[in-house]
């Protein structure tokens, strides 16, 4: 029981940091509510899906995925985000626009239904039950894209730039920062991180139009919920919501799990209105 319930928590966590990460960046550092995050993620599954059928291994098909959608997030930056900074009501209204747009022209290009892969991984049994192999590798890729992105954000140059573009925009550009580059290229990490949570959820869910409904909410909750801090906050909700999420599911329902985590977020939404990480002023 105990190998299960932990087995759950940490799949929970994973998952809750997977589907959030993207949405954490281009919001964390850029207060830009994207509202297309879904559809980036369901971009990825379906470049995943087209890489598989094309006889591309399913490690490269992730990489496809992320650099597809990363390089179609820059050209959503360049070609209308970039002209709404600082204004959230139409920067609401144009990635709800853009969310609509990649949903039917999903549809219309591949239909309705669910494209699937297989992950050919196996089982494994413990705690007296069987668990999908494939669900150790989601673990492992959720943590080496926030241990990635630490020691991007930490250790690299370009991750003093984009944090100190991020902090104050003017002395960067009066220091011969090109902010523009900044914008477009963190936009793209972030909508990168999003079609690469979407290959990897495809071999669990599959490919489909509605993909990105399934898990934004989630994702909106979660970013929310960490604060203003995209890398500490992400981390610190995914743990608390999935720690909630998987002890509820195992003890109940996975449903019961989820109206707990909603009735969790609520309340803590009510008690730290800015966020777990609100109070703090500097960090990742």
């Amino acid at each position: 029981m105990i190998a299960t319930t932990l087995y759950l928590i940490v799949y929970s966590i994973s998952l809750l940091m997977l589907v959030s990460l993207g949405l954490a960046i281009i919001f964390g550092m850029m207060k830009v509510i994207n509202l297309a995050h879904g559809e980036f993620m369901m971009l990825g599954a379906y470049t995943c899906v087209l890489c598989v059928n094309a006889g591309a291994p399913l490690w490269l098909s992730f990489a496809a995925a992320a650099l597809a959608v990363g390089l179609f997030g820059i050209v959503v930056e360049r070609l209308i985000i970039r002209f709404l900074y600082g204004r959230i009501v139409d920067t609401l209204l144009a990635t709800w626009g853009l969310s609509l747009f990649l949903v039917g022209l999903v549809t219309t290009v591949f239909g309705p239904q669910a494209w699937s892969i297989s992950a050919r991984f196996g089982n494994v049994s413990f705690g007296g039950m069987n668990f999908s192999a494939y669900t150790f590798v989601l673990i492992a890729i959720s943590i080496g894209m926030v241990v990635v992105t630490w020691l991007i954000a930490r250790f690299t140059t370009v991750g003093l730039i984009v944090r100190g573009t991020m902090q104050d925009a003017t002395v960067a550009s009066g220091l011969g920062v090109n902010r523009n580059l900044v914008y477009m290229g963190t936009f793209g990490y972030g909508a990168a991180l999003a079609g690469l949570a979407g290959a990897v959820l495809v071999p669990i869910t599959g490919a489909s139009p509605s993909l990105g409904l399934f898990f934004v909410a989630k994702a909106f909750i979660n970013v929310i919920i960490g604060g203003h801090l995209p890398l500490i906050g992400t981390i610190a909700a995914s743990s608390l919501f999935g720690t909630i999420d998987g002890f509820v599911s195992y003890v109940w329902s996975s449903v019961v799990g989820e109206v707990s985590v909603l009735i969790v977020a609520v309340i803590l939404l009510r008690l730290l209105p800015l966020g777990i990480t609100g109070r703090l002023r500097s960090g990742l």
